[in-house]
């Protein structure tokens, strides 16, 4: 076997595949299905508060988020990767732009200017680094099957903290009531998700729709609770064209900026790698060398795009890999139409608004279970591939970083050099970088 882990060793669960034609209303509806259960606002409203940002400002990066994200969608769905992948902001540079926009003379003074210009370089060394052919060597040379499990397991692992403490035990509002909306809510998924096994004819129902069910009872129940801030999208306007993009900031280039961001990339793109091998594990797909040096390519135009908007980089976006495996649904049609959302919210601000007041908890509902499926997927890979003796340590001591990385307190995270904080601010990357060094050093085993 080459290096890649071999996607068919999955069970298939899928109702329907990735291309598979699914009809315009249908796909129109499990798009919107797919951009609600991703928190792709929550990125840019914490840039913006890091930043002071006014109104206009904060409303200003929001909708070039959700343009570059739904423009980054469409070009991996349907041109470059050709699997269905959604594009959104990472949490991973929001520390790294706060600290160049204020160290270069803070919002209005040179500060945005030069973050575009590094997030423009760093993104055009992806798309040499695709051109070039090298990004899939590095894969198939590194990335045997029981790495690539690793990393799926991680993901999932490494998401199940924002799912709970961001979205409800810390969230904003009373802890109990975030604690009782978030519970109905994954258990409207669960029963939802059980109907759909118990009774196969309303599986399409049931099944393909259970996270918008969920999302729905969740948000009726926020709203009863008087959860549901109807002020902010009152006093939304219909419709806005993006206002803050590069247009308005201007770019500039500095050297130290520019090398952050590079190795900030490189961060974000083992990120992409992970969420690139959950979505192959889901939908039964083994990725192909030309996938993944044109995935680059893809990732780089996303994130260049989303430069020129005004935003953060936009890559690989995990938590849809857990959206198919729950609903079964991985036509490239309900990806291109989730792209489609997205640049319409970028226009369409009352809309923004409305899926930006749902609360968290209702959002943290759903995303805990995802989370667990798309760990459970990485685990599946593993069990299905022959191990050995050195495999014990190159799956374990990665998942044991992670939960340390997660665990590990503020103030040693604080105390650490900038350039460590940002690897530290990935679990992800260091678990994957920790698996391909084990692997490389560990004695060799039997491959299945």
């Amino acid at each position: 076997m080459k290096g890649l882990f071999m996607a068919d060793q999955i069970e298939n669960s899928l109702v329907v595949g990735p291309d598979d034609k699914v009809p315009t209303g249908e796909a129109t509806l499990l798009g919107l299905q797919h951009v609600l259960a991703m928190d792709v606002y929550v990125p840019p409203i914490i840039l913006a508060g890091s930043l002071a940002m006014g109104a206009a400002n904060s409303t200003g990066l929001l909708q070039s988020t959700f343009l570059a994200a739904g423009i980054g969608t469409i070009l991996q769905t349907a041109i470059f990767m050709k699997m269905p992948v959604s594009q959104g902001p990472s949490f991973v540079p929001l520390g790294a732009a706060a600290g160049v926009v204020l160290a270069s003379g803070g919002l209005n003074h040179g500060g945005m200017a030069t973050l575009l210009g590094a997030l423009t370089v760093g993104a055009i060394v992806l798309i040499l680094l695709g051109l070039s052919g090298v990004f899939q060597k590095i894969i198939n040379t590194l990335v045997p099957a029981v790495v690539g499990g690793t990393i799926i397991t991680c993901v999932g692992l490494s998401l199940i903290p924002s799912a709970l403490n961001d979205n409800v035990f810390e969230a904003s509002g009373n802890i109990y009531q975030n604690m009782i909306l978030a519970s109905i809510t994954a258990l409207t998924l669960l029963i939802c998700v059980a109907i759909s096994i118990r009774f196969p004819r309303v599986q399409k129902l049931f099944k393909t729709g259970s996270i918008v069910i969920a999302l729905l009872v969740g948000t009726l129940v926020s709203a009863m609770m008087g959860r549901f801030d109807w002020k902010t999208v009152a006093d939304a306007a219909w419709i806005g064209l993006p206002q803050r993009t590069m247009f308005h900031w201007g770019i500039h280039f500095d050297l130290t900026a520019i090398l952050t961001f590079i190795i900030i990339y490189a961060i974000l793109t083992t990120e992409t790698t992970g969420t690139w091998f959950a979505m192959g594990a889901v939908t039964n797909h083994q990725i192909t060398d030309r996938q993944w040096n044109r995935g680059i390519i893809g990732e780089g135009l996303s994130c260049l795009v989303a430069a020129i908007a005004g935003a953060t980089p936009v890559t690989g976006y995990s938590t849809n890999a857990g959206i198919v495996s729950i609903t079964g649904v991985a036509s490239k049609r309900v990806f291109i139409s989730a792209g489609i959302w997205f640049i319409i919210l970028g226009f369409f601000t009352k809309l923004s608004a409305f899926l930006s007041a749902i609360p968290a908890p209702v959002i943290g509902g759903v995303f805990a279970i995802i989370t667990v499926t798309i760990m459970l997927n990485g685990l599946n890979v593993i069990r299905r591939t022959k191990t050995g003796e050195s495999d014990l340590y190159i799956i374990g001591i990665p998942i044991v970083l992670t939960l340390a990385i997660i665990l590990l307190p503020t103030k040693v995270m604080n105390a650490s050099p900038q350039m460590v904080q940002y690897l530290l601010g990935s679990p992800i990357a260091i678990a994957a970088i920790t698996a391909v060094i084990l692997n490389l050093i560990m004695p060799s085993r039997s491959q299945a």
